[in-house]
């Protein structure tokens, strides 16, 4: 555009004195806000003024109102700011020659727009800021002011946070939905979060837009990215509706924020993570998390740092979360009317407000409803008689989330695309046999055309009948058009998603023919069952399986007959057990179950195959009891019907091994494991996969039966043998490496079993994920071995990461939190938190006591653990009873020459020694090495304990010289096994009495 225009020359001086009053549509503030700085570096006083054009106020009264602003008027022009209102051009040229024509010098503008305008806007002479780059646009902008002069002295010399040009993106910009050019209103709401996220402190800066579905909580999200991510450097938009795809999404930032790493996204997501924490290599970045409404799956990994998060989410607990809340209300009425002229300007404004009414000011449904309309022959007062009329007072009420009126007026829409292109009523309603959110369409274009319903073969093989069909579903606001690029080299792995919300997916769920239904639902489930990867162990295709899982219940996947359905279901549980999801694959289990038993019969063989991966995860989630009786019947059965050797019941027999480990009955589960181990042996050989399962479970019995060299030297075996087998990453290998380690520091071997446990750690963060229960239990035995290695700092750090994260993940009443749990109260004992001790401690007895039978060795240990937390707050007596009852239970339960009977002892004869009773502490601990001895070895850290406690009794009966004896004797032990200077010799020598903390295993 052109225009007449006398620029007036300023000096420096007199810029200081200067005040400019920047209108602008509230879409374009990113430019107001770049144009603003631009002035006020050149000493300019800035006002900003945005342009809201109620429809009951005149035009002209309104640019007289904005003529009353201080100093020179500059008008940001745009499309934008000429529909306000809305406001027709005729309106505008009328009111821009009669109020800015008499006196134009009090009016600058920059135009940010290519579409054409009114035409008496050309009184504002505007220059273009658009397409041409920042310099070239602020030497415009200073030209068109009149301003020649520099930025001032201090401003050039002096750091400032100043807005990116709104034309450039940010250094990384990603996942972004396009932007809605009818956004219309939420003017208070983006300026709320705006002001919130500028003023909160470092690491606070979260804002959760949250409200019911359907009020636009997604779309004003974008429309604060389009209006605020100038001022940021990365931009990244993550669909934030399930943990998995969360982490995914996130982890897909590594490689655009330039992080070298890995291509496991455990270990991106860990970089992007820290990255984001630091603030390095970008300090101003902005994450949205759309669609987040279980705080409690993933709040952990909400970043941290110097930018600035925002939520999406129909869930309030946000703010239990560190995050500012911001209800998101359905629109006032007039922005619904301005809305609703802008989509359909045929209607007139009380027809727009007739309209806002009947459709309760409900964003989504005003924006479908009014789109059609436009194009209709209908008149707002028939199409309401239709709503008003057509409400089947029989029908289901589909959710309190919306109105009555929406199952009405679907129907309505839907006829309308029934009329238009049918086909894409088709496509809709096979969408909702997937999970409402991103349907994967892809799925469904690699299928064979012969697998798919004409119609639907038609539409996806047919382009310009697809992008009709998409095209009209977008006009009226019934999907969104996606593209999605995931991590991987399959070529499957990128392509296009429909968005379909979830209120949509629900009404059209329930508009279906039962012949359309059934035909499509068997579409789904075997596009499903062809996109299963098959290899559930893989963790490098666990993505894949989380991407799968969500869409199983739309699809009705258990009620199929289809063996290639029901193998993907099987597939999906195994994943869940091994990538740890086991409440989710619980139900999985209990559902498939029911359903499979009804379908196929007691006796199918896809019963035994589904009842042994249900019995894993369930035995994963702590509940032995249970499982045993289900193995044990099953084993039976088995044993009966097809004989001991069959593999069958060679596979539930062990699983019966391990549900005897849980329930503490360790010589039945280690009698029961030598006997499938030799049994898999001779059928099937040494190097399968089964033998060594079943060799890895002998050893698992034999470490719980305090055999713990025989355990190492099973677990070595297993090891070198799975490394062959198996290779280096698979989840069987690495819980291999873990239970060496463990075997080496239960043994003393501390420095080995650290260095190992190190590099076993990083390993599976990398293949497993940071999260995953098999990480955490890895992370777990190196806190462990930097606690008995003397680095106190860094197992205290791992000891409460690893808790918290078990809780997190698995629960807090989960048998492996409770394992963590512990080691936290125990560390929590001897280093200054000993409230802290006692509070996890008295949880983890009581605990124990409900989850575990009183006899179960485990509840004896927790009980020693407790017995401690007493002593050291004084509580003698209560102490030494209690010591005394755990003594006599874990040597009922276990033997007495079991490690965790001779640590009890350790224990006990210390209270004993407190509480006055030196003799039979002194007899009690010459027994304890005695056996120790026996059992461990005379170098063992046990019985060097042992030695250096009776040495410490043997003084209490003042017989210094015998307790000098051994006392010397075990220095010298101690310092030849653990070094001078290791904290246990150290402390030995210092003559603090040792202490045993009990540490329940895995089982």
């Amino acid at each position: 555009m052109s225009g007449a225009r006398t620029p007036v020359r300023t000096t420096v001086g007199e810029a200081a004195e200067q005040t400019v009053t920047i209108s602008f549509a509230g879409f374009n503030r990113a430019w107001a806000a770049w144009v603003g700085d631009r002035l006020e570096r050149r000493g300019l006083r800035v006002v900003f003024q945005r342009w809201d054009a109620p429809a009951e106020i005149p035009l002209v009264d309104l640019l007289r109102h904005l003529m009353m602003a201080e100093g020179r008027i500059l008008v940001v022009v745009s499309e934008w700011y000429f529909q306000m209102g809305p406001r027709s051009r005729e309106e505008w040229n009328a009111a821009l020659s009669e109020v800015v024509a008499p006196d134009p010098s009090r009016f600058a503008a920059v135009s940010v727009t290519t579409a054409s305008l009114p035409t008496a806007a050309a009184v504002l002479a505007p220059v273009e800021l658009i397409n041409v780059g920042a310099d070239e646009a602020e030497r415009r902008l200073l030209e068109r002011l009149g301003l020649t002069s520099p930025p001032r002295p201090e401003e050039a010399t002096v750091e400032r946070r100043s807005p990116r040009f709104p034309a450039s993106m940010p250094e990384v910009w990603g996942g972004v939905p396009r932007r809605n050019t009818r956004f219309t209103g939420r003017e208070p709401l983006l300026n709320d979060a705006y002001h919130q996220l500028q003023g909160a402190a470092p690491g606070a800066g979260v804002v959760t837009f949250h409200g019911m579905s359907g009020v636009g909580k997604t779309q004003l999200a974008a429309e604060y990215v389009y209006r605020f991510g100038s001022e940021y450097d990365v931009v990244w938009w993550v669909n934030a509706e399930k943990r998995v795809t969360y982490r995914r999404l996130l982890a897909e930032l590594a490689p655009k924020l330039g992080l070298r790493t890995g291509q496991e996204y455990g270990e991106r997501l860990r970089a992007v993570r820290d990255s984001l924490r630091r603030g390095d290599p970008y300090a101003r970045w902005l994450l949205i998390l759309d669609g987040a409404d279980e705080p409690d799956q993933i709040w952990d990994l909400v970043p941290t740092g110097p930018g600035h998060v925002i939520i999406t989410s129909r869930n309030p607990e946000w703010s239990e979360h560190n995050s500012m809340l911001l209800e998101v209300p359905v629109y006032a009425r007039d922005e619904s009317v301005a809305f609703i002229r802008r989509r359909a300007p045929r209607l007139s404004e009380p027809e727009a407000d007739q309209l806002a009414d009947a459709l309760e000011d409900l964003p989504l449904l005003l924006d479908q409803t009014a789109g059609w309309l436009n194009d209709s022959d209908l008149s707002v007062q028939q199409y309401i008689g239709l709503l008003e009329g057509g409400i089947d007072q029989d029908v289901v009420k589909v959710s309190a989330d919306f109105p009555l009126a929406f199952q009405t007026a679907w129907s309505i829409l839907l006829n309308k695309l029934r009329e238009t292109v049918p086909e894409s009523v088709d496509l809709l309603r096979l969408c909702t046999f997937f999970a409402p959110g991103f349907i994967p369409v892809r799925l469904l274009k690699e299928m064979p055309s012969g697998d798919l319903p004409e119609q639907i073969a038609g539409l996806l093989n047919d382009p310009l009948l697809w992008n009709k069909a998409i095209s009209q579903l977008r006009q009226y606001s019934v999907v969104r058009l996606e593209s999605h690029e995931t991590l991987g080299d399959e070529a499957a792995s990128s392509g296009e998603s429909l968005y379909l919300h979830r209120m949509v997916h629900q009404i059209v769920q329930k508009d279906m023919p039962d012949t359309d239904r059934a035909e499509f639902i068997d579409v789904v489930r075997r596009a499903l069952a062809a996109a299963d990867p098959r290899r559930p162990t893989d963790t490098r295709l666990w993505q894949r399986y989380a991407d799968l899982v969500p869409h199983l219940k739309y699809a009705d996947v258990l009620n199929s007959r289809d063996p290639a359905v029901q193998g993907m279901v099987l597939n999906c549980l195994r994943y869940m057990y091994f990538s740890g999801e086991y409440v989710a694959g619980s139900k999985l289990g209990e559902r498939a179950m029911e359903a499979w038993r009804s379908l196929l019969g007691e006796s199918h063989p896809r019963i035994w195959e589904l009842t042994f991966h249900y019995v894993n995860v369930l035995r994963a989630g702590g509940e032995y009891a249970r499982t045993e009786v289900l193995n044990r019947a099953a084993v039976e059965q088995l044993r009966e019907e097809r004989g001991p050797q069959d593999l069958e019941h060679l596979r539930f027999a062990s699983g019966l091994a391990a549900d005897l480990r849980g329930l503490g009955r360790y010589d039945e589960a280690l009698e029961l494991s030598r006997w499938t181990q030799a049994a898999y042996h001779e059928l099937l050989g040494e190097q399968d996969s089964r033998t060594l399962n079943a060799r890895n479970n002998v050893a698992v019995s034999l470490r719980l039966l305090g055999v713990y060299q025989e355990a190492l030297n099973i677990d070595r075996q297993v090891m070198e043998a799975r490394r062959l087998v198996l290779k280096g990453r698979h989840p069987w290998t690495l819980d291999s490496q873990i239970s060496y380690s463990i075997d080496l520091r239960l043994l003393g071997r501390y420095t080995e079993a650290e260095s190992i446990q190190a590099q076993s750690v990083r390993d599976n963060a990398i293949v497993m994920g940071d999260s995953n229960p098999q990480t955490l239990k890895a992370e777990y035995n190196l806190a462990l071995c930097h606690y008995r290695n003397g680095e106190r700092a860094r197992a205290g750090e791992l000891f409460s990461t690893v808790l918290e994260n078990g809780e997190r993940v698995m629960g807090e009443t989960h048998p492996w939190t409770l394992m963590f749990a512990c080691a936290q109260s125990c560390f929590a004992r001897e280093h200054g938190d000993i409230d802290r001790a006692r509070e996890l401690s008295e949880a983890v007895v009581a605990r124990y006591e409900i989850m575990l039978a009183d006899a179960h060795p485990f509840v004896a240990g927790a009980r020693a653990n407790q017995a401690l937390v007493l002593r050291n707050v004084g509580e003698r007596e209560h102490a030494h009873v209690l010591i005394e009852q755990a003594l006599a239970a874990m040597t009922e339960a276990v033997g007495e020459s079991h490690p965790w009977a001779l640590g009890c002892a350790l224990n006990a004869s210390a209270l004993r020694n407190l509480v006055g009773d030196t003799e039979s502490a002194a007899e009690l601990s010459r027994d304890t090495v005695t056996r120790a001895a026996e059992s461990l070895g005379r170098t063992h850290p046990l019985t060097l304990s042992a030695r250096i406690a009776h040495a410490a009794d043997l003084r209490g009966l003042r017989d210094r010289r015998q307790a000098e004896k051994v006392e010397q004797e075990a220095l010298s032990d101690l310092e030849a096994t653990l070094g001078k200077q290791h904290v246990h010799t150290v402390s030995a020598r210092s003559r603090n009495r040792p202490f045993w903390d009990f540490e329940p295993q895995t089982s």
